[in-house]
Order: C-alpha cells, then sequence, then structure tokens
C-alpha cells in the first residue's frame, strides 16, 4: 500500500490500518532533510486526506470514505497531531505509568452487531471530527491487539517521523539508525570527549 505521508519518509507502513494513525502523525514536518507540513494548507491536506482515506478503505475491505475540511478543520487536526506525537514519546519515556482520567481528545462514533454476532466501531462526526474518530477507532484497536506501544516517534525530536518497530524486544527508538541513530551517537561522542577534556575527534 501507498501511505502518503510516511512513504516519503521511506518507512514501512504499520500493518493493517493502523498505518492510517502513522501516516497522520508522519504529516508533520519530519526526516532529514525536512519534509513539508501536509496539513499547512487546505489544498495540500485535503488532497492527503484523500489519499489516506482511500488506502485506509482498503486496508479495511470498505467503500472509499469522502471527509471535506474547512479552514477551522486545519487548526483542530494540527492540534490533534501534537497531541499523538506527544503521547507516543511519553508512552517511550515511561511505557508503565498511564495517566488515567485525563481526556485530551474525544469523537463520536457507535457500536454495530452483525448479523455474524461482530461488533464494530463505526466512526462519527463530520470534518476533523470524523478523521479523529477514526484514528481513536484505530488507537483503541491497536491497544487491544498490543500493538500500539510499537508506534513510536522517532527518538531523534529534529525527526519525529513515525515508525512500527518489528524488533522483537520492541527496542527500536530511531526511524532510520544510519541517519538519526549515526547523528545521535556522534553527538554523544563529541559530548564525552568534551566532558574529558578532549579534542571533539
Amino acid at each position: 500500500m501507498n501511505w502518503p505521508a510516511t512513504t516519503r519518509y521511506e518507512l514501512e507502513a504499520a500493518p493493517g490500518s493502523l498505518a492510517l494513525v502513522q501516516d497522520f502523525v508522519n504529516t508533520i514536518p519530519a526526516g532529514m532533510p525536512r519534509g513539508a507540513d501536509l496539513l499547512a494548507d487546505l489544498v495540500t491536506a485535503q488532497a492527503w486526506l484523500e489519499s489516506a482515506l482511500a488506502e485506509w478503505s482498503r486496508s479495511r475491505s470498505l467503500s472509499p470514505e469522502t471527509v471535506s475540511l474547512g479552514e477551522s478543520d486545519l487548526v483542530n487536526l494540527r492540534g490533534l497531531r501534537s497531541t499523538l506525537v506527544d503521547l507516543m514519546r511519553a508512552v517511550r519515556a515511561a511505557p508503565d505509568e498511564h495517566q488515567r482520567g485525563r481526556v485530551t481528545v474525544s469523537a463520536p462514533s457507535a457500536l454495530r452487531l452483525d448479523d455474524a454476532g461482530q461488533v464494530h466501531a463505526l466512526p462519527g462526526g463530520k470534518g476533523w471530527r470524523h478523521l479523529a474518530s477514526i484514528l481513536l477507532i484505530e488507537m483503541h484497536e491497536a491497544q487491544v491487539a498490543d500493538r500500539w506501544r510499537r508506534l513510536k516517534t522517532c527518538s531523534n525530536h529534529r525527526c519525529s517521523a513515525a515508525f512500527f518497530d518489528r524488533s522483537r524486544n520492541n527496542s527500536r527508538v530511531w526511524h532510520d539508525v544510519t541517519e538519526c541513530g549515526n547523528r545521535a551517537n556522534l553527538q554523544a561522542h563529541r559530548e564525552r570527549r568534551k566532558a574529558e577534556g578532549g579534542p571533539p575527534g
């Protein structure tokens, strides 16, 4: 599948429809060098959304979703994106600490029981709230399946690209070890040399 925001950073998409959450986070200016903000203006944001929702619909075997955005939606989407980035960083920093009782985002949804006895969550709302509803449903399902903790942002905060950690022990911290990992290791080496009084080498 071709997730527009994630593909531009040459990252492997998260499994299944969770990739929509990853792609939404990757609309942020990220990577080295930094990509453009795909939520910077209405035309760019609408183009990203249509492409991403087409991929999401295919991953769910659903009819394509159509969501129209207005200028006020962009402000809310950028705020939601910032909240998710902060949340993903906090989970990585303290994975066993859960802050209960603090609702930062809410969106309408409904539950439907099908003929086979399966319960499905259906997104609701319009504009940015509809996308938020889809994202929260995907996050909830990823948490139930214990996949949410594997969706991370790069530890290089100048990068912050979102990636899915497929390592056995969930230990990856960089979206790309050769890019961001090597930069961080070189910086740490220089700081150690400086602290030891040697040349920064």
